[in-house]
This record gives structure tokens, C-alpha cells and sequence, in this order.
């Protein structure tokens, strides 16, 4: 017989020698499950409405005996899936319920050890909220910022490799924080985006220093926590800055926009208002002859560049340190030659 393991016993185990399967139906799995789980579904989308309204509206046998069917159907596959995912299997579901009991109890019947997780999602949720409320990086926190196009993301990506302590708030929120930062992304929900912020300052408890880019309260779709506002602010922060030619080759490295041009024009929409008419009509010529390279440099020196200024003011001098590059190469081995130095600096201030 399957055995219930509770969230403290799960987070004890060793990743690597477990699987993780999230037996809910694929759009619950997309709005949030457990980092690192995969989706291996007792009842597709249609097939959990169907079962769901049959438990509301007609009643809970007649509901089980259905779903009881559709499993049944589905059996061998479902097995066969479990079989080529590696080590011992946890399954769960929205509240450790039937879902997940019936895949545990079947998996067992058939000789593969599983173990159900106790309270399902509903229940880590509950966990990721109260860490939330008490997130703590006792390290210094350095801020990466600089104009939009000088490449933070990527850089912070690059410093990640070299084993730096990285926080991708971007990453997690699957969206590039800008106006345009939705173009050829899948953004998060605020459920996912906090289950993979919890489990990464978790990583991060005992690093002498996170660095993390200069993000303001909303990331796309997604709030950041005031702890990391408040850490933004109290903060040392590393400004770059590089050649618009270089920005301009970021962004459309990074965005394509050849291949999204009627979402950058439909952005575009949004925040012309807020340009001086001449110029926004000229940018929107630029943009409308998929004259990206003509577009750009505008849009950056009358929209973006005079909002980044504004806020990088705020910041008092010994809070700031600034890096002329060229690109991403030499902005990456600037960051990395002046981590000791910042190190010294901020115990200097405090």
C-alpha cells in the first residue's frame, strides 16, 4: 500500500531520487504546481468538467462511478508513462484527495512504489504563503540596473552559470517587465510566480550576496513582495550603461520582433500617449515599415531612457556604481571584477 508523506517529509527527500507527478488536469498544472513536478493527468480538462458537474448537479456516485470509467480507459497509458520517469514517484493533487489516491493505488497494484503527498497543492500553497510573509536573504543585495536593452536579464543569466547568487524575478514571472516584455513570452500566474520565488530565496539563505535586477512592484501579470521592494531600496546598485547601437541589437535579438509585429504595434498603442505627438507619429511609421532599427532608438530616448533616469535619481551616490560597456561580454566580466569591491563598500555604509 502507498504510503502519505506530509510537505515537511517532501521538501526532507532527495530531488534527485524522486519524481514529482501532479495528477490534476493540465490547467491546473499550468496555473501552479510544485517547481520541478511534471503533469501526468488522471482526467484532462474537459473530462475534470464533466466529472465536476456531474458531483454538483446530479450526485457524488454517480461522479466517481464516471470518472471511475474515464480512468479505466486510460489506465494502461497512464502506467506506461509512469514507467519512464525515474526514481520512486510522490503524486498529488488539489487537496491529496481521489485523484491522487487512485493513481497511488494503482501504481502500487502495479508495482511501482509511490508515496501521496498529504493536503496536495492547496496544501504547499499554504506553505509558499507563510514563507512568504517571512522571506529573509541575510546576504548584501545588489541591484543590476541600467536601461532597458542593456541586456540585465541575460547578464544575470550569464553571472548565474559562473555560480553566481542569482534571483531571476523576470524568469520566474515569464515576463521581461517592460510595456513590451510580454512579446514572445508565456507569462506566469502569482501562484507560480511565488511557489518558484520561494524555492529560490530558500537556495539563496546562505549567500553572502543575491544580486537581482531593479524591478518595480508589478512584473507583467505579477506583484512582487515588498521584502524585495524594500531590499531593492536599502541596496547597492550596480547602473549600466552601453551604446544604443548595443541596445538596439539586444532587443531585437531578444524580442524577434519580426515574428510578433503586430503585438509591438499593438503596445506601441498603449503607451504613445504618453510621447510627444510628432515624435510618437514618426516612431509609429517606423514601426508600421517593420523599421525596427530606425524604431528603437526613439522609442528608448523618448520613452524608456527619461522613466529609467527618473528612478535611478532616487538612489543617493554611495548606493550606486556605475559600468560603461560596450556589450553583454564586457558588462559581465565588469560585474564580476567589482564584487569584492562592492562587498567592501556596503559594509563601508553600514
Amino acid at each position: 500500500m502507498f504510503k502519505d508523506i506530509s510537505i515537511d517529509e517532501l521538501l526532507g527527500l532527495d530531488r534527485k531520487k524522486f519524481t514529482l507527478v501532479d495528477v490534476r488536469s493540465p490547467s491546473e498544472y499550468e496555473e501552479m504546481t510544485i517547481p520541478g513536478s511534471i503533469n501526468i493527468p488522471v482526467f484532462n480538462d474537459e473530462e475534470r468538467a464533466e466529472v465536476g458537474t456531474l458531483y454538483k448537479q446530479v450526485n457524488p456516485e454517480i461522479a466517481k462511478e464516471r470518472g471511475l470509467e474515464i480512468f479505466a480507459a486510460k489506465l494502461p497509458e497512464f502506467i506506461k508513462t509512469f514507467r519512464q520517469t525515474e526514481g520512486e514517484k510522490v503524486v498529488f493533487c488539489w487537496r491529496g484527495g481521489m485523484r491522487s489516491k487512485s493513481a497511488a493505488t494503482m501504481l502500487d497494484l502495479m508495482g511501482i512504489k509511490a508515496f501521496r503527498l498529504q493536503g496536495g497543492v492547496r496544501m504547499y500553497r499554504q506553505w509558499v504563503l507563510e514563507r512568504l510573509d517571512n522571506l529573509d536573504l541575510s546576504g548584501e543585495v545588489l541591484i543590476l540596473n541600467g536601461g532597458t536593452g542593456t541586456g540585465k536579464t541575460t547578464i544575470l543569466n550569464r553571472l548565474k552559470e559562473k555560480g553566481m547568487p542569482v534571483l531571476d524575478l523576470e524568469g520566474m514571472a515569464g515576463h521581461r517587465g517592460s510595456v513590451f516584455g510580454h512579446i514572445g513570452t508565456h507569462p506566469n500566474t502569482q501562484k507560480k510566480f511565488d511557489s518558484l520565488l520561494v524555492q529560490e530565496v530558500q537556495s539563496l539563505q546562505s549567500s553572502p550576496f543575491v544580486l537581482f535586477e531593479a524591478e518595480s512592484k508589478r512584473i507583467g501579470k505579477v506583484m512582487v513582495p515588498e521584502y524585495l521592494l524594500r531590499k531593492k531600496e536599502q541596496g547597492t546598485h550596480i547602473i549600466l550603461k552601453m551604446p544604443m547601437e548595443q541596445r538596439v541589437k539586444h532587443i531585437l535579438e531578444e524580442y524577434k520582433l519580426q515574428e510578433h509585429h503586430e503585438e509591438f504595434l499593438a503596445a506601441f498603442e498603449r503607451i504613445k500617449k504618453h510621447i510627444h505627438t510628432p515624435i510618437a507619429a514618426e516612431i509609429q511609421e517606423y514601426i508600421e515599415a517593420h523599421d525596427y532599427q530606425n524604431a528603437l532608438p526613439m522609442l528608448l530616448e523618448y520613452y524608456y531612457d527619461p522613466k529609467y533616469q527618473h528612478s535611478a535619481k532616487q538612489y543617493p551616490e554611495d548606493q550606486r556604481i556605475v559600468l560603461e560597456v560596450n556589450d553583454i561580454d564586457e558588462a559581465v566580466e565588469a560585474v564580476m571584477s567589482i564584487l569584492p569591491e562592492v562587498s567592501k563598500t556596503v559594509h563601508q555604509r553600514l
